[in-house]
């Protein structure tokens, strides 16, 4: 049986608890234990975001990559929730279609850190169209993930359609 959208927000709630913890400890870490973490996002919008996505965006990544994939099987919130991914076949996701799915799955929350990024420097000066269109393509997107589990016949949502993937209760 296919999980539903409800069950798929409780298993990314008790995930996002680990990585609230995760963020908290660079928190606490670039504050009292390396302040010189800090100079990197005062700088360069280049090295700022590059050391974001390093810091946040890819060991998050990896986590769900590593814990959804074979390796694991499942992330520690979906293993609470008593669900999975899997393939058509009901086998363990392999690392690079997780990967793939990883991608797709975290790709407005990337879009959303470029913008602000960009946002914090914009000062008094004209608002690009440009950043227009992104702030529209993180909501769309937001929403098809949203609306396509909810609403498909398999629960799937959009990055699971593309990566063939399926969220599924476990015995």
């Amino acid at each position: 049986m296919y999980a539903s959208f409800r069950l798929r927000i409780k298993a990314f709630m008790i995930d996002y608890i680990l990585i609230l913890s995760y963020l908290g400890f660079l928190f606490i870490a670039s504050v009292f234990m390396f302040p010189s973490l800090q100079e990197l996002f005062k700088g360069s919008l280049v090295v700022a975001q590059f050391s974001g996505f390093m810091m946040v965006t890819l060991p998050v990544s990896l986590y769900f990559i590593i814990s959804d994939s074979k390796i694991i099987g499942q992330s520690f919130g979906k293993r609470k929730s008593g669900i999975k991914v899997v393939r058509k076949s009901g086998e363990a996701v392999p690392l690079l279609q997780m990967a793939f799915r990883t991608i797709l799955r975290f790709l407005p929350w990337e879009l959303s850190h470029y913008l602000v990024y960009r946002l914090m420097n914009i000062g008094d000066g004209e608002f690009p169209f440009t950043y227009t269109v992104i702030g529209g393509l993180i909501y769309a997107l937001m929403f098809a993930y949203i609306l396509t589990c909810i609403f498909t016949k398999r629960k799937q949502s959009l990055y699971d359609l593309l990566a063939k993937t399926y969220v599924i209760k476990v015995q």
